[in-house]
């Protein structure tokens, strides 16, 4: 087997970890001048905006889960934006579409990021506003030097970007030229946009009242005035292959703020999984421990192919019931309490067999039948539609460098604050860019169906269910554990893997993201055009040939990826005595971990 047993990163003072390492020294540098965990992870977000612009920007969204040491609770974050009010199914059908598109002005839903920063600043953060927008202002105006990702996806870009979206060649082609891996990028009208909000903000001295002002500035001022003149008169080419016009307003914007609510959790083995809602995939993890939690799992090779294959099934079941049922609960009925009771996971494991499964298989819930039947005609009848490039989520080395992407972050302080934020969104594929603000918009809208009737259709004012899945988790009720991903669909898997190998093989947390990664692709896609490849595992070549053609033998179809390609994991623990370890993905080398 081909995978390193490096050590944790370890400390008393503090660790941050996040999926660049420009950004994770930001974050510690927070810690270092008197900041919290919540403080350092505001900056972090706002410098990846700038340093990784090709997974996430000022326009994406975020889900955060958190536990503070002063109110002794855990949290949610949702800084998930909704459909503007004119997004409607019919809208959408009128323009001739049967998707929502993986890019352009149509995939977009209200940006929710920047206020889901500002509000966990203001209500759990202690430095000031200047504090944590300083460096990601500074990095955009004087440059940081080009990520090879970033290079590579301009240059498959740089004709479209030419022909059709020709702001965003204004800013990704500076004088008309593919900046290479190693340049050092400016994106001096974004540092224009954020020094003009903290202008703006500082013309009052109270630090809560210049986050509120910062607020005010973003959703009803120039920032919220600037999207709806450019969304009104802009048609774009996207990815239907026809032009189309956007539907989000200033009205949106200033309607909409982050919200918190609590987490949902699940019981496994001594420890306390905490997830977002079913308005995200993060109950699928929880889906695949109450699956597996009978069996024994330590006792298999956590490199092995039972190991692989037992998960794989689990993960199948889970994400049937995520395309079934799973959509924002503030409009639909989603049966979680259910779908994770001990009744219907000891029915769903006996299927659990030692064949895989080419099936979709939710589970069979009494007066849902109906939901069951349309969501099975829908999978059946999707088709893939080609057209200008998509959005979608989960680059890897292995996958298109059209695709768009995630960052993650996790936090911990000496105090025992314990942050994990997943921002995403607004990536430089999905839309023009704006050119009065050097930014563009997301395309989260992607998620929704154009079906009637589904959990998951398209409606003014509902959340998209979001791919993004930070964790928490307690050990024996005590905060332990953070930790999470990019990746899209994959996020929840790979999560799962790394879980259940620190916790039954007694891997560390860097051992744990080190070791060979796998997930399936079986389920429907997230991201257009919404495609399932059924049995068919994506699985590092590091397994080894004996355990990969074990797998075939039980009837998987393996897609065999290069080694230290897939997964891009991070994770922070903090141990009752108090000391703190953070680990951070090799893959792609990109992350980074730090303490002290």
């Amino acid at each position: 087997m081909k995978f390193t047993t490096r050590p944790e990163i370890s400390g008393t003072f503090g660790v941050v970890a996040s999926t660049h390492w420009i950004a994770s020294a930001v974050g510690f540098g927070m810690l270092e001048r008197g900041g919290n965990a919540f403080d350092a992870a505001v900056a972090m977000g706002f410098t990846l905006q700038v340093v990784e612009p090709h997974l996430n920007g000022p326009a994406g969204e975020f889900p955060a889960i958190f536990y503070s040491a002063d109110s002794k609770k855990t949290e949610v974050l949702c800084a998930q934006g909704t459909a503007p009010a004119k997004a409607s199914i019919d809208h959408y059908r009128r323009e001739g579409l049967s998707l929502v598109p993986g890019s352009g002005l149509l995939a977009t839903v209200i940006p929710g990021a920047f206020d889901g920063w500002m509000v966990m600043l203001r209500d759990y953060g202690t430095l000031r506003l200047r504090d944590v927008l300083e460096p990601a202002i500074y990095y955009a105006r004087h440059g940081h030097p080009l990520l090879p990702r970033v290079s590579e996806t301009i240059s498959d870009l740089s004709d479209f970007f030419k022909t059709e979206w020709p702001t965003s060649a204004e800013t990704w082609l500076p004088k008309g030229n593919i900046p290479k891996a190693g340049d050092i990028f400016k994106n001096e009208i974004l540092a224009d946009t954020y020094s003009r909000i903290l202008s703006e903000a500082e013309s009052v001295s109270n630090r809560n009242s210049q986050i509120e002002l910062a607020r005010k500035t973003w959703s009803s001022g120039f920032v919220a005035e600037d999207i709806d003149a450019f969304v009104r008169k802009t048609e774009v080419l996207d990815s239907s292959g026809e032009r189309h016009r956007g539907v989000l307003t200033s009205d949106d914007i200033s309607g909409w703020e982050a919200t918190y609510e609590k987490p949902l959790s699940y019981e496994y083995h001594g420890w306390q999984v905490e997830k977002t809602g079913p308005w995200g995939q993060g109950p699928v993890m929880l889906q695949c421990l109450s699956l597996l939690k009978e069996i024994d799992l330590g006792a298999m090779d956590p490199n092995g192919s039972d190991f692989v294959h037992v998960i794989v099934e689990a993960l199948k079941l889970a994400f049937a019931d995520r395309e079934t049922y799973y959509g924002d609960p503030n409009f639909v009925h989603v049966p979680m309490a259910e779908l994770l009771s001990d009744r219907y996971s000891k029915d769903r494991s006996k299927f659990l067999t030692q064949n895989a499964s080419l099936e979709q298989r939710p589970t069979i819930l009494s007066g849902y039948e109906n939901l069951i039947e349309q969501t099975k005609i829908r999978a059946a009848t999707l088709s893939s539609i080609s057209g200008a490039p998509d959005a979608g989520e989960p680059t890897m080395a292995h996958l298109s460098e059209k695709r768009g992407d995630t960052v993650h972050i996790d936090a911990i302080d000496k105090w025992g604050n314990m942050v994990s934020v997943t921002p995403s969104g607004g990536w430089l594929q999905s839309s023009p860019i704006i050119p009065k603000l050097g930014f563009q918009l997301n395309s989260r809208a992607q998620m929704f169906w154009l079906d009637e009737g589904l959990n998951q259709s398209l409606a003014p004012g509902r959340r998209p269910r979001t791919t993004l899945s930070p964790t928490l988790a307690r050990h024996n009720n005590i905060p332990e554990l953070v930790f999470g991903t990019p990746g899209g669909d994959q996020q929840d898997q790979w999560q799962l893997i790394m879980f259940l190998r620190h916790i039954h093989h007694n891997l560390n947390l860097q051992e744990a993201i080190d070791a060979p990664l796998f997930h399936s692709q079986h389920m429907t896609s997230s991201f257009f055009p919404r495609a399932a490849l059924p049995g068919e595992i994506m699985v590092e070549k590091s397994f080894g040939n004996e355990t990969l053609n074990q797998l075939r033998q039980r009837g998987h179809t393996i897609n065999e990826a290069e080694e230290w390609t897939v997964g891009r994991l991070t994770a922070a623990s903090r141990t009752p005595e108090g000391l703190l370890k953070a680990a951070a993905t090799p893959r792609l080398m990109q992350a980074y971990a730090i303490g002290r």
